[in-house]
């Protein structure tokens, strides 16, 4: 028998708001957190936008100045997204086992900034001025370290590194650890903070970014026809998973029940998914089958969307075929719309979204909708969210290198 797992609490930073009420509330309402790029001097790039974290301080969550100086922005997004989370679970810690409170982080890139920067160091000055703090800065695992650090969570601690899928496939993991009963609580999910000139001048040499300069609160606009790349952008989602049991015993209020996770890789290309969708398709049928659900069960799809050419028509190929008939009658949106594409934390973002989904019976919209394109034919929910009975939520995560990761959430009774 499996523990059932239970999800008890929730975090955000992002674009459109630090914080679940205020980020939930923008989503609702349709509003854009793309603009022009003002981390640094954008005028020599295509593309020239981004969805930036906005008034962001991290001494709100308890971080030092001090120690704000020796943390990559991807790092302190995660400490305070951990606070948020666990406060919101009314996770006691004083009177927890901290050696059965884990955590798993994802981040597709990590310290980006902190290379470029001491690169331009090393260059000018020579190895003897790098700082002593580059390495620590820059490696991916230092936000689970960093989160379990401050928090002293002695369990299960380990980092993903999948690209976009980093986010979910860390949900997943966690969920794995509880289920097993390797851990009673795990905080996991994704932070990223990549939007600096040798991250936005990478994709844009892959030509994957939108060159909507001169409207970015447009340029994000999955499913559209018009569609020209995705948008940059950066934050993070983590959230608080429980053995039921264990949050049934301390009275938490249970937001839903994550009951199932499928996993696949594309086994393709580097950069462009598999041309048939098989591969985000069986993970979604792997999904559906490690929650005993069928097709017809799932409500809504929080897709992956991120506003390619490529990524919006094969995954919407994925949804039908995994689906079949039923793709036709299921609500499916991009919240990437609105927060842009946050890579590796967007899987921890959006599984966020598809819990408040479940708790206040509200679809998010992909605004933008402008051009219906033949190759993606589904329901959208097209620029306006939507009031409905939202019982089971599925959401898609896929990354670069053929990864894909599945989530499934159903509202818990």
């Amino acid at each position: 028998m499996k523990n059932k797992v239970a999800v008890t609490g929730l975090g955000v930073i992002t674009p459109i708001g630090n914080d679940v009420p205020t980020f939930w509330s923008a989503l609702k309402s349709g509003k854009s957190g793309v603009g022009l790029l003002t981390s640094f001097d954008a005028s020599g790039f295509d593309s020239r936008i981004a969805a930036e974290v906005k008034g962001f301080d991290p001494t709100l969550y308890g971080i030092s100045a001090k120690d704000a100086r020796r943390m990559e922005k991807f790092v302190k997004y995660a400490v305070a997204c951990a606070k948020q989370a666990i406060t919101d679970a009314g996770l006691n810690l004083e009177k927890e086992d901290r050696h059965r409170i884990g955590v798993v982080a994802g981040s597709g890139i990590g310290g980006l900034y902190t290379i470029e920067e001491q690169n331009k160091v090393f260059l000018n000055k020579g190895p003897s001025r790098l700082s002593p703090f580059l390495i620590p800065m820059l490696i991916v695992n230092e936000a689970a370290g960093q989160v379990a650090i401050n928090f002293g969570l002695k369990g299960p601690n380990s980092c993903v590194a999948t690209a976009c899928a980093s986010g979910a496939h860390a949900i997943g993991d966690a969920y794995r650890i509880i289920e097993r009963q390797d851990a009673d609580v795990m905080i996991c999910g994704g932070t990223e903070s990549c939007i600096v000139a040798t991250g936005v001048g990478g994709f844009c040499a892959l030509k994957a970014l939108s060159t909507r300069n001169d409207a970015p609160e447009k340029a994000s606009r999955p499913f559209d026809l018009q569609r020209d790349g995705f948008v940059m952008a950066e934050g993070c989602g983590l959230i608080v998973l429980e053995n039921l049991e264990h949050a049934k015993k301390r009275k938490a209020r249970i937001y839903a029940e994550l009951c199932g996770y499928g996993m696949s890789c594309d086994a393709y290309h580097i950069t462009a998914p598999d041309p048939d969708g098989e591969g985000a398709a069986q993970a979604m049928i792997e999904a559906l089958k490690d929650a005993r659900l069928n097709p017809e069960d799932i409500d809504y799809i929080n897709a992956h969307g991120t506003s390619t050419k490529l990524n919006d028509k094969i995954e919407t190929m994925a949804i039908k075929r995994a689906l079949g008939a039923y793709a036709k009658k299921t609500m499916v949106s991009s919240t990437k719309s609105m927060t842009g594409h946050m890579l590796g934390a967007a899987g921890g973002v959006e599984f966020v979204v598809c819990v408040l989904a479940i708790k206040d019976g509200v679809v998010p919209p992909t605004i933008n909708y402008e051009y219906p394109d033949p190759d993606c034919d589904l329901d959208y929910v097209a620029n306006t969210a939507r009031k409905a009975k939202v019982d089971v939520c599925l959401s898609n995560s896929l990354g670069f290198g053929g990864h894909n990761a599945t989530l499934i959430v159903k509202k818990y009774k």
